[in-house]
């Protein structure tokens, strides 16, 4: 195994209720009689795509609303909860990444969120994580599709010049583990506070916390 490959910013810092919360506020916002609450979101969270579930949620209603107006808004409202939160790495993350670079892997970020949601996640973990700890960011601008599609593990591979099987895909959710899966990539299931539940019978592996060790699929380790 040459690199680690972390699908969402999700893997990095557990950002799944702050997001609730903007979805949230933004509707309120936009004059949506909606609310999410958590029991609900565990269930919408099995799609991904922020954009795609409300467009989704306004069809199950009736209702014709401006989807990428609201995503856009849910957006610009987590950015700024971000800014304002005590966000820390979740278990393991940061020792996982500095092991990693010692023993001369490469680390990747592959998701399909926006670059600005990237950006303002590591600012929020600027004491623990930053831009320079990854070899190569991945973000939607970069590719056609979101996940479930492995269009962006496809794009990283061929950036990095990696083989599928030096890689591994550390993913918070099921659409993630999809499009690691379809790209023919080993994945570590690494479910954050709202995605415990679901069912990642997918993956090659399911952890509670990370560790360099632990990402390691057994086919790849020796």
């Amino acid at each position: 195994m040459s690199a680690i490959l972390f699908g969402s910013i999700s893997t990095i810092a557990d950002t799944s209720e702050l997001q609730r919360e903007a979805f949230n506020r933004a509707f309120e916002e936009h004059g949506l009689d909606w609310q999410w609450p958590r029991e609900q979101y565990l269930e919408l969270l099995e799609k991904s795509g922020g954009q795609q579930r409300i467009a989704e949620f306004a069809e199950s209603r009736g209702e014709d609303v401006d989807a990428a107006a609201v995503h856009r808004s849910k957006s610009e409202i987590f950015r700024s909860s971000l800014a304002g939160s005590d966000i820390s790495p979740r278990p393991g993350v940061v020792e996982t990444i500095r092991e990693g670079k010692e023993q001369g892997f490469r680390l990747g970020l592959v998701t399909t969120t926006s670059r600005e949601n990237v950006d303002a996640l590591l600012a929020a973990l600027s004491g623990d994580l930053a831009e320079s700890d990854f070899d190569l960011i991945v973000d939607a601008s970069m590719v056609d599709q979101p996940k479930p599609d492995p269009a962006a593990y496809l794009y990283v591979l061929d950036r990095m010049d990696e083989s599928v099987d030096g890689c591994v895909a550390i993913e918070d959710n099921i659409g993630g583990v999809e499009a690691a899966k379809a790209a023919g990539l080993a994945c570590a299931a690494f479910p954050n506070l709202n995605t415990a539940s679901h069912d990642f019978s997918g993956a090659d592996r399911v952890l509670e916390r990370l560790s360099f060790a632990e990402a390691r699929i057994p086919s790849q380790e020796g």
